[in-house]
Order: C-alpha cells, then structure tokens, then sequence
C-alpha cells in the first residue's frame, strides 16, 4: 500500500534540497562529524560519524517534517497536519508544527515507549494512541485526515520530505569534501534518498550504500522485482528502520542513485550500539547504528573516507538496556554456565573462590536442590558471568574443569 499522493510522485532535485536547507536555517542544527579511531583501522581509512543523533528532537527527522509543513498552503496550515509515527516522526512533527504556529494530532502505537510519548506532547503536538503495529496506526491517522481535513505528513513518501532529508547530504559534503562512502541506514527509504540526490548531483563518484535491518528489509527484494514490494511482518529491534514496504517517491531515487544496499544482522546492531556509547561516547537508536554495524560486518568492503550517519538516538531507557546486555553478549563479554556440584556447606563458596581467582565477575547465580535428575547430595547452579571476551571465556570454562566442576551443555 502506498501512502503517496499524485500530486507528490514529482522527482526531487538538488534545487529542492538547496531550498530546504535555506528554509532549515535556524531551525535544523547542522550536527557534528566525529572521526572514529577504532573504526578507522577497522576500515583501513578515515571513518566520521555525522552525529544526527545529536539533532534537534534527537534525529534527522525534523528537516523533512519542517520543510513539508513549512509548504502547506495558508488553508492546509488552518486545518492542521496529522501523522503516524512510533516516536522519532512524531517528534519531528510535533516540533515542526509548534515552530510554524500549525496544530499538530499525532497517532502513535498503543506500546509506544513512554518517553517518546511524552517528549511529542512535550514538543506541543496532541497525542492519539492507536493500534498495536504501525499499519493500524497509519490507518488510523489516514482515516482522521479524511474526516477532518488536516494534512497527513507521510514519514519518507513526499518529495518536500526527502528535499529536507537531503540536506544532511549537503553537510556531509562541507564537514568532508573528499569523501569517498556514505553508509546510511534505509526504512522507507527518505534519507537515503535525499542524500543520495544531494550528494550525486554534486559528487557522482561518491559510492551511496544503504543499509538495512535483515528482519525488516524490503528494499532487497523490491530493488529486485523492480518495484515496491511488501515484507510480511517486519521484525527487528530497529524501530527506526521498521518499515515493511518502500515508500513509491523514495523507492524511485534509492533504484537510480544509490550504489547498493546491504542487511545486518540483530547481533550486529546490538554490537555496533555498543561501540557507539564505549567508543565514541554517542547514544544511538539501534535503527541510527546500522551503518556502523555494517562496517563492523565487513570492514573491507568501504572505500574511504567514510561518513557514517548516525540517524538518531531516540532510544528507551529499558530497550538501551537489554540491547547493551544483547551486544556484551553477542561479543563473548557475558558467559551462562551450568554445573553441578556436591551439596555440602561452602561448595558455593568454593566455586565463587574459582570463579573469582579467573576473574570472572559473577551477576547472577541460581541454585537448585529439588530436581529429578539431581542425586540425594547433588546440587545443580547457573551463574551468569561477566567476561572480557570469548578467549577469557575459554579461560573460565577451562579453570572450572580443572578445579574438578563438569559444565552441563
């Protein structure tokens, strides 16, 4: 399905991004460029962060949101504007609409995280809840602007929206003129798209790669078929990029101007956030560490000098968390262990004595007495250890089997 109208199947121009970013002037930061040092001899060139995440209402969003609502006629500002967004969206538009004097109804899922909730009333816009996905939320707001007349602002589908995308592009250019790659991360496909356009008119040679969520990535298969295609169910912890279908307007530029576009992996996300907050000291969304994430898969393959764009940080405290412990393990940094041992006072004790002398830092321990399986002075314990990576992990399981404790697989 697509939520375009015809008025807006117009192509986009490197005019249209110049004008944006006239019109963005003094509403839309123009964000820092970090360079990496790990990244960079990952790579084997300069890498830069173009920190987006550091943005007004935490992302890239806002530019698009502003200019499309910044272009309404004087009666489509007097009805209002409508959106549908789980959170970095429908900041965006509430923001944009507060700064242009337009009243704002924004749809957001049933289990939106609460501080994206708040942070889009707190940016003025009236907050609906609606639906448990995305598409009932969508429907929703579209159903609202049928009966109201307000204007939907489509998240990526609009030509004014990707000309505002796209002056991330520009700024790329000035932060770092001899660029060679710029990787950025793709859901429906606005900023790729916009950068792409801004970049490509200025500088051809500069390699365009787009990069995407496995679980939630329909560009793959649409750049395939030759047109959008619909993903069933998108699933990825990358809300940011959670979109099942290319957007038509989008689709069109991402097919003629960018160079290619690549998957990650859950794991590979989760790594790549952490790097971010241990590295170069940013909170990032998952959705804005997939470009990062991509370089970690294969280093190799990017030419530099590399601009990462880090999309936004619009990250719930609870997610942060469980994405962390995701990435610590996924990098060999967090060890569960099963074993059993005699049920006497200070086994435990002795175990701990192991665990410690391996320097294995113990966060959780579960005991078990009352088990089947178990003989009458028999005890079973889980511990989830954490580790300085998979060859202390080897360390640990080794010192355990010679202090005589057998690991249950």
């Amino acid at each position: 399905m697509s939520y375009s109208t015809a008025d807006s199947l117009r192509s986009v121009t490197l005019d249209d991004v110049r004008g944006a970013q006239k019109m963005l002037t003094g509403v839309a930061r123009t964000t820092a460029m970090e360079g990496s040092r790990h990244l960079s001899q990952l790579v084997g060139s300069p890498v830069h962060l173009k920190c987006e995440n550091l943005q007004r209402t935490g992302s890239f969003k806002l530019r698009g949101a502003y200019v499309r609502i910044a272009g309404l006629l004087p009666e489509e500002r007097a009805a209002g504007v409508v959106a549908a967004s789980a959170g970095n969206h429908a900041q965006g538009v509430a923001l944009a609409s507060s700064l242009l004097g337009v009243h704002s109804t924004v749809f957001m899922p049933d289990g939106a995280p609460l501080p994206k909730i708040s942070a889009t009333r707190h940016y003025g816009a009236e907050v609906r809840l609606h639906g448990q996905v995305v598409d009932e939320t969508l429907a929703a707001a579209q159903e609202y602007a049928a009966e109201t007349g307000a204007v939907f602002i489509h998240p990526f589908d609009h030509p004014d929206v990707i000309a505002g995308q796209g002056t991330v592009g520009l700024e790329i250019l000035d932060q770092c003129p001899e660029v060679g790659t710029i990787v950025v991360g793709m859901g429906g496909g606005g900023l790729a798209a916009g950068i792409a356009v801004a970049v490509k008119s200025i500088r051809p040679d500069v390699r365009i790669v787009g990069v995407q969520a496995a679980g939630a990535a329909a560009y793959p298969p649409s750049l395939a078929a030759g047109h959008p295609v619909t993903v069933a169910n998108p699933a990825t912890m990358a809300d940011g990029i959670k979109v099942g279908r290319p957007g038509d307007v989008p689709f069109a530029i991402v097919r003629e101007l960018v160079d290619e576009v690549r998957t990650v992996g859950e794991d590979q996300l989760s790594a790549a956030l952490l790097l971010c907050l241990e590295r170069a000291k940013l909170v990032v969304e998952p959705a804005g560490a997939g470009p990062v994430a991509a370089l970690l898969a294969e280093p190799g393959a990017f030419a530099g000098p590399v601009v990462a764009v880090l999309s936004g940080g619009n990250v719930d405290p609870v997610l942060m968390q469980r994405v962390l412990r995701h990435g610590m393990s996924a990098q060999g940094r967090y060890l569960a262990v099963r074993l059993r041992l005699t049920d006497r006072p200070g086994a435990l004790a002795t175990l701990l004595g192991v665990l410690s002398a391996a320097d294995a830092n113990v966060l959780d321990v579960s005991h078990v007495r009352t088990d089947p399986r178990l003989g009458l002075s028999e005890a079973e314990v889980e511990l989830h250890l954490e580790t300085k990576g998979p060859a202390h992990c080897t360390e640990v399981g080794q010192a355990l089997r010679e202090a005589g404790y057998p690991v249950i697989d």
